[in-house]
C-alpha cells in the first residue's frame, strides 16, 4: 500500500485553521478594531459621537453578517440555494423574545398586584401575565408553546434545538429523496411561506400579526440606559460573528470543506466515490440553521420587535442577494455583502438619501430602493461574478503548493511542475 504521507507531505499533519485560512486573522483583527472604535465613539461608554440608535443599527448589521455567513456556507460552499434560512433566523428571535416578553410582563403584573389586600397567588400572577400578553388577540391563557417561556436557560436551549430539529427533519426528508437544484430551493421557500402564514394566525400562540414587542427592555435592568444596553448587544453580536467566522473557516478548511465543495461542483461524482452526500448536506444544512437562529436571537432584542413578516420568503431572497453581491464562496465576501447592503439600505430607506427631482418625476429612494438593489444584483452577476469580495481577494487562487508531489493518488499522477506547463 502506498504511503500517502510521502505523496502529500504538506498535508501529513493538520495545521491551525488560521494558517489554512489567512483571512481569519485579518477578519478578527478588523472586527476587534471596529468594535473598539464604536465603543469609544458611543454615547454609553465613549465620547458620544455615535448615537445610540446607530449603535443598534451596527449591532443588527453584525447579526445580519452572521446569518450571511451561514448562507454562504450552505450555498457558496455546499451548493444548496436555501430560500428559507431567514425562517431559522426568525425562530431564534421568537424563542428569545418569548422569554423577554414573559419576564418583562411578569415584573409589571407583580408590581400592579403588590397593592392588593392579599398577596397574589402564583395562579393569579400567571393569569395576569397571560391576559397582558394575549389580550391583544382576544385570549387570556397561555398556549402550550409558552410552557417554557418563564425559564431563560430553557428558552436559550430552544434557540438552538428548535431550528436545528426543524432543519434536521426537513433536510433528512429532502436530501434522502435526492431533491436538488431549483426544486430544493422551491421546497425551502415553501417551508418558509407555510411557517410565515401559520404565524400570522392569532391562534398560533405567538400573537399573530402583532408579533412580540418591547424586546429592547431587558427584565430587571430598567435603570440601565439604552445607550449602555446597545453596547452590550454590540459586543455580544461581534463575539458571535467572530466565533461564527472561526467555525465556518474551520469547517471549510479541512477534508470536510473539500468534500462539500466537491458536492457543490459535481454531486454525482462525489456519490460515486463512496461519500455519503446526504449526510454531508444534512450536516451543513442543520449547522447553518443553528447559526442563523443564534443571529436572530441577538438581532431582535436590538430591533425591539418581531412579527411574521420577518420570516416571509422575501427576507431569505434578500439574504441570497447579499451573499451574491458580497461574493459567495468567500466567507469575508458574505460579511462584506451583508454589511454593505444593510447599511446602504438603512441610508436609502431611512429618508437620509435626498430625493432626485427630474422635473417630470421625483425619485424617492424609499420607494425605489428595492429596484436599485435588484439592478445591483444583476450588475454584479454580469460584470463581477465573484462579488465585492472577489475584488479584494484575501486568499489568492492558484495551483496548490505540493512541492512537486503527485496531483493524484499514485506515483504516475500528474505532478505540480507538469501541471504548470
Amino acid at each position: 500500500m502506498t504511503d500517502t504521507t510521502s505523496l502529500f507531505p504538506k498535508y501529513a499533519k493538520s495545521r491551525p485553521v488560521i494558517t489554512r485560512h489567512p483571512s481569519v486573522l485579518i477578519f478578527i483583527a478588523c472586527l476587534a478594531l471596529f468594535t473598539l472604535g464604536v465603543t469609544i465613539l458611543s454615547e454609553g461608554f465613549g465620547i458620544g459621537v455615535i448615537s445610540t440608535s446607530f449603535v443598534k443599527t451596527l449591532g443588527k448589521t453584525l447579526c445580519l453578517c452572521l446569518v450571511a455567513l451561514a448562507m454562504d456556507l450552505v450555498w457558496g460552499y455546499c451548493g444548496i440555494l436555501s430560500l428559507g434560512h431567514m425562517a431559522f433566523f426568525g425562530i431564534g428571535g421568537y424563542a428569545i423574545g418569548m422569554w423577554l416578553m414573559y419576564a418583562r410582563t411578569e415584573i409589571i403584573v407583580v408590581q400592579s398586584l403588590a397593592a392588593a389586600p392579599l398577596p397574589p397567588t402564583p395562579q393569579e400572577i400567571s393569569d395576569g401575565i397571560a391576559t397582558q400578553i394575549f389580550g391583544v388577540v382576544g385570549a387570556s391563557e397561555f398556549p402550550p408553546i409558552w410552557a417554557l417561556a418563564h425559564s431563560l436557560p430553557l428558552q436559550l436551549a430552544a434557540v438552538v434545538v428548535v431550528p436545528g430539529l426543524l432543519a434536521l427533519i426537513f433536510g433528512w426528508l429532502a436530501f434522502r429523496s435526492r431533491v436538488t437544484g431549483v426544486y430544493l430551493s422551491i421546497l425551502t421557500q415553501a417551508m418558509t411561506l407555510a411557517l410565515s402564514l401559520y404565524l400570522f394566525q392569532n391562534d398560533s400562540g405567538l400573537r399573530g400579526n402583532n408579533g412580540l414587542s418591547g424586546l429592547q427592555n431587558l427584565p430587571g435592568l430598567d435603570a440601565v440606559p439604552q445607550s449602555v444596553v446597545s453596547i452590550w448587544f454590540l459586543w455580544a453580536s461581534a463575539l458571535a460573528l467572530g466565533l461564527g467566522y472561526l467555525l465556518c473557516a474551520w469547517v471549510v478548511s479541512g477534508k470536510f470543506g473539500s468534500v462539500i465543495r466537491a458536492i457543490r461542483d459535481d454531486e454525482a461524482r462525489v456519490r460515486f466515490l463512496g461519500y455519503s452526500v446526504e449526510a454531508y448536506k444534512l450536516t451543513v444544512f442543520t449547522l447553518t440553521a443553528v447559526i442563523a437562529a443564534v443571529a436572530g436571537a441577538l438581532y431582535y432584542p436590538q430591533a425591539g420587535i418581531i412579527n411574521p413578516a420577518e420570516i416571509a420568503p422575501i427576507a431569505s431572497i434578500y439574504l441570497a442577494v447579499w451573499v451574491a453581491i458580497g461574493g459567495r464562496g468567500r466567507l469575508y465576501g458574505a460579511v462584506i455583502g451583508a454589511a454593505f447592503v444593510s447599511l446602504v439600505s438603512t441610508w436609502f430607506t431611512g429618508g437620509q438619501a435626498p430625493d432626485v427631482n427630474l422635473g417630470f418625476y421625483t425619485i424617492s429612494w424609499v420607494d425605489w430602493w428595492t429596484v436599485l438593489l435588484g439592478l445591483s444584483f444583476v450588475a454584479v452577476t454580469l460584470f463581477a461574478p465573484k462579488g465585492i469580495g472577489g475584488l479584494m481577494d484575501l486568499v489568492p487562487a492558484g495551483t496548490p503548493d505540493r512541492h512537486g508531489a503527485a496531483l493524484g493518488p499514485d506515483d504516475s499522477a500528474l505532478r505540480e511542475k507538469e501541471a504548470d506547463k
